[in-house]
Parts: C-alpha cells; structure tokens; sequence
C-alpha cells in the first residue's frame, strides 16, 4: 500500500524545506498532497517560488495520511491561525501518525499543544517558544520523539528526510 504524507503550506514558507522533501518522498513512491488554507491557491516562498495547494485542511481526512511535514520559514506564523490546520496537526499526533517540523514549523506544534515533555529542536530563534510550550530543547540536526520528528534548518534536510522515510517503514 502506497504510503502519503500532507506538506503544509502558506505565503513566506521556506523554498527548500516545502521542496526538498516534497520531492524526495516522491521520488521513493510516497504520494505528497499539498494542504494550504486555500484550495488552489498558489503560495510564494520566502524565495519567490509558487506552489499550488491541492486541498484545504477541512478536506484532509486524517485516516486516509500517514505523516505530515510542516516546513518553516514565516508559513507556520500564518498557518497557526487557522484552526482546522492546527487541529490537523493535533489530531494527526495524537493518532500516532509522522509528525514532521523543521525550521520555525515548530510554532505549529506549539499551537497544536503536544510538545509538553517531548524533546525537539528547531531553528534557535524559536528555542524559547518550544521551551513554554513544554518541551526540551536541544541542539541538534534531528530528534526523534515517538512519532514527532524536529529539524533545525535547511542545512539538515537530509537528515530530516531520512528520518521521515525510517518512520514511514517504507
């Protein structure tokens, strides 16, 4: 059965960190939907590179995904205000399904209120954020906390990528 993972974006999300994986998990055969607030509608990276969202978070039915890859850049600040994106991301966690964030794509999580306890990274400038929301933070390329995979940058993506593949048992 073919594995499928949703990528969450919006406006000023991080070129590399949407693309990277995007692309990466297609080419090993996992099916990527792209989710955005808006049904296609097409966002711009911190970059200037478009990408079009093929559903809104309403539309996404959790059972029918196996992970969800939340990228950074300023995208997850937009994101976090919509509450179906938030409840996505909860509910996706608390299923026990992937849930991947890189960069400032822990904002979201910190929303979606499921890091008290757990141990993550992110990009440092966010450090704080992660700590009041509970968790610990380290420094590192990637953590791996049950089902919640962390990333610094896109330096890391590599690994990151890898990580999200481990998980998926593909």
């Amino acid at each position: 059965m073919t594995k499928k993972v949703a990528i969450l974006v919006a406006d000023i999300y991080q070129d590399l960190e949407v693309w990277y994986p995007l692309l990466r998990l297609k080419e090993i055969g996992i099916e990527v939907i792209v989710v955005g607030p808006e049904k296609g509608k097409i966002y711009k990276g911190k970059y200037g590179y478009p990408i079009k969202s093929e559903v809104n978070a309403k539309e996404v039915k959790t059972e029918t995904l196996d992970g969800i890859i939340i990228p950074g850049g300023y995208a997850p600040d937009i994101l976090r205000r919509y509450p179906e994106i938030v409840d996505l991301v909860k509910k996706m966690y608390q299923e026990g399904k992937v849930v991947a964030a890189i960069c400032h794509g822990g904002w979201l999580l910190c929303s979606a209120k499921i890091l008290n306890g757990k141990t993550v990274t992110g990009f440092f400038a966010i450090k704080d954020d992660l700590e009041n929301a509970g968790a610990k933070f380290i420094d590192a390329e990637v953590v791996v906390d049950g089902n919640l995979i962390t990333s610094r940058q896109p330096e890391d993506l590599p690994m990151f990528v890898l990580e999200i593949i481990r998980a998926l048992k593909v």
